[in-house]
C-alpha cells in the first residue's frame, strides 16, 4: 500500500513525517508530498496513484477536499484523518475495501492513540467479508453484493459460505460452510450464482506470445474475448507474462501498463522446465527456443491453467491462476 500524507501546520507536519517514517519501515512505503500544492490539487493527485492518503489535520478539511475525487467504493483509495496530536486516527473513505480502517489501527498504534471506527460490522463485532478479502488477497467483482452480505450477518441471520480452496482457522461465528451452488459467499476464480458475494483470488496470470510489432490493441481484444468468456473481471489478472524476447515489444508494454501491471518475462529456458501439459509449435520453437510462450509464460510460478492457448490475429493468450493461502485469522 503506498501511502501519500499531508500537513498543515509544523506540528503537524512533525507528525505526517514520523508516521511515514515509521510506515516505510513496516513495509508500508509512505510520503510527504505536498510539494505546495494546495490541498485540492494534492488530494486529486494523490488519489489518481496511491493506495492511501493521510491528512494530519481537520476532517472538515480533508472532506471537502477529497469531494470532487470520490468514484466508486471499489475503486478510491483509503483516506484517514489523524489529529496533529495523534490521538485520533479516523478512517473516512475505503474503511474495509481500501483498507482504511486497517491503516487507522496501524496509525494509532504507532502514536499511542485511538483508531476511531464507525463501519457496522467493527462496531458489532461481526465478520466483515470485504475487509476479509482485502487481507487474504482477494477481488470482489461485485461489490454491490457486500451490502446484503453484512445486513443480513448484522441482523444475526448465517450464511453458507463455500471455498474452492480449505481456509485454515476456526470459521467466524455467522458463517457456516454449505454446498457452491446454493452459498451466499463464495471464494472461487469462476462466478457463482449472481445472488452471491463473489471473492476472486487476485492470483490470475496472463501469458502472452505475439508477433514483432502487435499493437496493444490487438492483445487488448483477444484479452477483453478470453476474459468476458470466463465472466472474470480485467483486475482480477495480478500478472502479464512473456518470454525475455518480448520485454521490449511497445505494444505488449502497453498493454501491461493499460492493466496497470509490469510485464514480466522469462528466458526460454526457464520456460522450457515449467511443468504442465502446453501446446507445443514448432514454428514457435524455432523463433524463441522454446515450443510455447504463452501457457509456460503464465504457469511459470506454478499453478494451474484455467484457459489453454487461445489465438487471435497473431497474440496467443492464456490463463493460470496460482492457488491462494487462506486463513481466518485477523491480518492488518
Amino acid at each position: 500500500m503506498r501511502v501519500e500524507l499531508i500537513a498543515f501546520t509544523g506540528r503537524g507536519s512533525a507528525l505526517a513525517e514520523r508516521l511515514a517514517e515509521a510506515l516505510t519501515r513496516a513495509g508500508c512505503p509512505a510520503a510527504c508530498t505536498r510539494e505546495g500544492l494546495r490541498v485540492e490539487a494534492w488530494a486529486a493527485r494523490a488519489f489518481g496513484r496511491s493506495e492511501a492518503l493521510v491528512f494530519v489535520g481537520a476532517a472538515g478539511i480533508a472532506v471537502r477536499a477529497i469531494a470532487p475525487c470520490l468514484g466508486h467504493k471499489s475503486t478510491d483509495p483509503a483516506v484517514v484523518v489523524v489529529d496533529e496530536a495523534g490521538r485520533y486516527a479516523v478512517p473516512i473513505l475505503s474503511g474495509h475495501l481500501g483498507g482504511a480502517n486497517d491503516l487507522a489501527r496501524r496509525i494509532a498504534a504507532l502514536t499511542g492513540g485511538e483508531a476511531v471506527l464507525t463501519t457496522a460490522t467493527d462496531v458489532n463485532g461481526v465478520f466483515a467479508a470485504d475487509q476479509w478479502a482485502r487481507r487474504q488477497g482477494l477481488l470482489v467483482p461485485w461489490p454491490e453484493r457486500i451490502l446484503g452480505v453484512s445486513s443480513r450477518l448484522l441482523a444475526g441471520e448465517t450464511l453458507s459460505f463455500w471455498s474452492r480452496w480449505p481456509v485454515s482457522g476456526t470459521c467466524p461465528a455467522g458463517l457456516v460452510w454449505g454446498e457452491r451452488d446454493r452459498a451466499d459467499v463464495v471464494v472461487d476464480w469462476t462466478p457463482p450464482r449472481p445472488e452471491a458475494l463473489w471473492l476472486c483470488p487476485w492470483t490470475l496470470r496472463a501469458g502472452v506470445g505475439c508477433r514483432r510489432g502487435t499493437s496493444k490493441e490487438a492483445i487488448r481484444a483477444l484479452f477483453d474475448r478470453m476474459m468476458n468468456g470466463l465472466g472474470l473481471p480485467a483486475r482480477a489478472v495480478g500478472a502479464v507474462c512473456s518470454i525475455d524476447l518480448k520485454a521490449d515489444e511497445p505494444g505488449l508494454l502497453a498493454f501491461s501498463r493499460s492493466l496497470g501491471l509490469p510485464l514480466t518475462v522469462y528466458p526460454a529456458g526457464q520456460l522450457a522446465r515449467v511443468e504442465g501439459s502446453v501446446s507445443p509449435s514448432h514454428f514457435v520453437a524455432q523463433v524463441t527456443g522454446v515450443d510455447n510462450v504463452c501457457e509456460r509464460a503464465a504457469l511459470a510460478e506454478g499453478g494451474v491453467l484455467l484457459k489453454s492457448k487461445t489465438v487471435q490475429d497473431g497474440v496467443t493468450l492464456a490463463l493460470a491462476g496460482t492457488e491462494p493461502n487462506l486463513d481466518w485469522r485477523e491480518r492488518i
